[in-house]
């Protein structure tokens, strides 16, 4: 089983969108959205859906916490942080676009890092994309392809690591890159997400995101 005692969840109803404190969360917590009762976690996000403020699309999407419900923030010299998780995609909206792991930053609009699945329909394969700012004032950042086809339906991991020196690295699929990102970052409060969190925001209430995760683990080892 998936421990789920360091997330909330975010599903894209309501206005604004329901959050799922941790708790509710651990006790088995399910909807059209999200479940858990399988022992893997199910993944949905029309793009109907309702948005978070300042969002453009829509999202059903864990947030990291602590076991009580607070939200976990942290700031990276202070431990090796990562997030490790097996999944597959297995619905893609018409962007063939969705994020599926994050490093957010508190109280910013803009995540230090975003791990992306991007599916052609030429080829019927998707890349896995990592789009990154070096800095908490860089724009759009680098953007990265870690790996290339993977298939709607393939399981796969990937795992996000930064570690107390700013040593980032992002693997998937069996590849990895690596780089040092910017000592400005040490003191923005910085927390995992994971989940589906689709880049479109049109078509009919059928279309969006859905994935659906195997393992998901979290460790900020001191």
């Amino acid at each position: 089983m998936i421990d789920l005692a360091t997330w909330n969840l975010s599903v894209p109803v309501g206005n604004p969108p329901y959050t799922v404190d941790t708790p509710k969360l651990v006790n088995g917590f399910k909807d059209q959205y999200f479940h858990s009762n399988t022992g893997t976690l199910f993944f949905w996000s029309p793009v109907t859906g309702t948005r978070t403020e300042n969002a453009k699309y829509p999202r059903t999407e864990l947030r990291e916490t602590y076991s009580n419900g607070t939200l976990r923030n942290w700031l990276y010299p202070e431990a090796d942080n990562s997030l490790r998780a097996t999944l597959a995609v297995n619905q893609v909206p018409s962007s063939g676009k969705l994020v599926i792991g994050q490093i957010h930053a508190y109280q910013s609009q803009k995540p230090m890092v975003k791990v992306e699945y991007q599916y052609k329909t030429e080829t019927q394969t998707g890349n896995i994309v990592a789009k990154v700012r070096m800095r908490p004032d860089d724009g759009d950042g680098r953007v990265i392809t870690i790996a290339t086809g993977v298939k709607l339906d393939q399981q796969f991991s990937y795992m996000i690591h930064l570690s107390p020196h700013g040593a980032l690295g992002i693997s998937a699929a069996g590849y990895q890159w690596n780089t040092d990102i910017s000592k400005t970052w040490s003191v923005k409060p910085l927390y995992f997400k994971a989940g589906v969190y689709v880049q479109d925001h049109t078509g009919y209430t059928s279309e969006g995101g859905q994935v659906t995760f195997t393992k998901l683990d979290i460790d900020h080892d001191k």
